[in-house]
């Protein structure tokens, strides 16, 4: 038997129905927010990856899915900003008017171990504001995020908050951090010893448990924030604090990525163990120009992993966004069966989930409690006749003659 291939999933009812849900709420937020959807290719030309993301993240490295199309590399999309950057560019969205603000939920792929609620083919709910390098933007990013975790059900959130610097104060950090790390590299994972000499940064960012006495020796960046940095953080969390946010700094958030520059963030729930994170973000205002744009393209942006999302949402209120059946029709023979067809459209244009069945009364009445309709109707010719059908609400037994009409009060 074929099954399906390791690290991806089938996505099923009712799960499914959580999903909708949050992919619903999202997209309301981002229409408040005056966000806009973007919709970018699954793969792209690996160079995009290569040069936006950076060659030495473990993304790039380790990760990607990359295949040759007949002499041009391309892979599958393991992150969405590149891709949005790369599409702002190439249709010059810059020159419309304002910050650019876009969002976009669908698969993104990595090939890493999978392991709770981290999946080869995973899905990513993200936006971008791009245009500007007000603080102001990162708050209200940062806001967006909240509000979208809030109105999805999820409580207990934690914001992490960091500057990563610029050009101008990040090499000195750098340059700092990798003459410690060389004294103490043995100490660290192989992937940190690596990362010890080709991205000393991204040594900060293990998650090796015993790698982290050796991290938090190491130097803190926020004591090299150069003089625009460091009142450019100051003012986001002064923005943050304004809007009653709550935030702890952690100055060893660097994320994994390359073109990261200032705010860096992270959002975590205890509802999903030691791997907690639930998103992140940052701002990139050096993409565009990495990419080898002629244009200024500052943003900041982050992206949800909707699979963790899920199933945060699962694990705290696993009833609560259930698929709901107001109503099953239990037709009683051939001529109730047509005129059940009919009124089970009617009714659905009205905005009821419907359900129909077949055969004898005993065997829709036990479908109808499988599948745990609030109401059975029971049409037969009888009812047919009489323009009034027997109504039976499945949670108390009471069982009552409703006239067509009026079906749809009943079921409010």
């Amino acid at each position: 038997m074929i099954r399906a291939v390791r690290g991806t999933r089938d996505l099923l009812p009712p799960s499914t129905a959580v999903w909708n849900h949050v992919e619903d709420v999202a997209r309301r937020v981002f229409r408040a927010y005056n966000y806009q959807e973007i919709r970018t290719p699954i793969f792209e030309e690996t160079a995009l990856f290569a040069r936006g993301v950076g060659e030495e993240t473990d993304i790039v490295s380790k990760e990607m899915y990359t295949f040759d199309d007949h002499g041009t590399m391309l892979t599958l999309r393991p992150e969405n900003t590149a891709s949005v950057m790369r599409a702002l560019i190439e249709h010059r969205l810059d020159q419309q008017p304002g910050v650019q603000k876009l969002y976009y939920l669908g698969p993104m792929f990595r090939r890493e171990r999978p392991q709770k609620g981290r999946y080869r083919q995973f899905y990513q709910i993200g936006a971008e504001a791009i245009g500007s390098e007000s603080p102001a933007v990162d708050a209200e990013v940062i806001e967006l995020v909240m509000e979208i975790l809030a109105q999805a059900g999820i409580a207990g959130t934690h914001v992490l908050l960091n500057s990563v610097g610029c050009p101008k104060c990040r090499p000195v950090f750098t340059e700092r951090l990798q003459a410690q790390l060389a004294g103490v590299a043995g100490d660290l994972c192989e992937d940190c010893q690596r990362r010890a000499v080709t991205n000393p940064l991204r040594v900060l960012d293990c998650k090796v448990p015993a790698c982290q006495p050796v991290i938090e020796r190491l130097p803190s960046i926020l004591d090299s924030l150069c003089e625009d940095c460091s009142p450019h953080f100051a003012a986001v969390r002064q923005y943050l604090e304004d809007r009653g946010i709550p935030y702890e700094v952690r100055p060893r958030l660097v994320r994994g990525l390359d073109y990261y520059r200032r705010t860096t963030f992270e959002v975590t729930h205890g509802a999903l163990g030691a791997q907690n994170s639930i998103l992140g973000g940052g701002r990139y205002d050096g993409l565009a120009e990495s990419l080898g744009a002629r244009i200024k393209a500052p943003g900041i942006g982050f992206s949800i992993g909707e699979d963790r999302l899920v199933l945060a949402i699962e694990e705290t209120s696993p009833q609560q966004h259930r698929h709901v059946l107001d109503l099953f029709l239990a037709p009683m023979g051939e001529a109730a069966q047509r005129h059940a067809g009919v009124l089970a459209r009617d009714l659905r244009r009205d905005g009821w989930t419907v359900e129909t069945g077949e055969g004898k009364l005993k065997r829709s009445l036990d479908l109808a409690n499988k599948l745990g309709a609030r109401f059975t109707l029971i049409v037969g010719d009888d009812e047919i006749a009489s323009g009034a059908y027997s109504l039976k609400n499945m949670t108390t037994g009471e069982q009552i003659a409703v006239p067509r009409g009026e079906i749809a009060a009943h079921l409010k």
